[in-house]
């Protein structure tokens, strides 16, 4: 009740405080529109940009092949070779919509059957089987125009794990899924 009376007084108190209309708000400034995350020097749907990156991280990646919305890259780290396929890319070999990582292993392996157990137990890592019998792995991962360097890194390390990871269930598929 006394904050009710002490709204009342001062509302009477001043007749021009109690009759002027109450102000809207101040509306906050317009947020600028937002830019790509590196400032536009960085691009992940475009091949090039993933060139310079493993470039700048002592790897080397050289485009293998390009034509119907796909640009192929064979790349060499110090760790190993593995491909990178962009695909859904438009006509000049940008803009592309997705990146899959991958690599074939020489030595045979796992069987259909314990590919799909180790499948069943990842998330992002897939592996498969080669017409010839030759096991392989691979990740992908979704692009976009705001996606940084430093996210791109993220994905690159995600596939080092998917690749120590497979590399030690295509040695020994048997402890990995047993019974399988």
């Amino acid at each position: 009740m006394r904050a009710i009376a002490v709204i009342l007084a001062l509302a009477t108190a001043s007749p021009a405080l109690a009759a002027e209309p109450a102000k809207p708000a101040p509306k906050p400034a317009a947020k600028p529109a937002p830019k790509p995350a590196s400032g536009g020097a960085f691009d992940a749907r475009d091949p090039a940009a993933l060139v310079a990156l493993l470039a700048s991280m002592d790897a080397k990646a050289t485009i293998a092949g390009s034509g119907n919305g796909v640009v192929v890259l064979d790349i060499a780290t110090p760790g190993g070779k593995f491909g990178a396929q962009f695909v859904d890319c438009d006509a000049k070999g940008k803009a592309c919509g997705m990146v899959a990582f991958s690599t074939a292993f020489d030595r045979r392996g796992p069987n259909l059957q314990q590919i799909n157990v180790f499948n069943r137990t990842q998330v992002a890592c897939r592996g498969y089987l080669t017409d010839d019998g030759r096991s392989n792995v691979m990740y992908g991962a979704l692009l976009t125009a705001r996606m940084s360097s430093a996210e791109m890194k993220q994905h690159l390390g995600v596939w080092q794990g998917c690749l120590s990871t497979f590399g030690r269930f295509n040695r020994e598929p048997q402890a990995y899924a047993p019974g399988a």
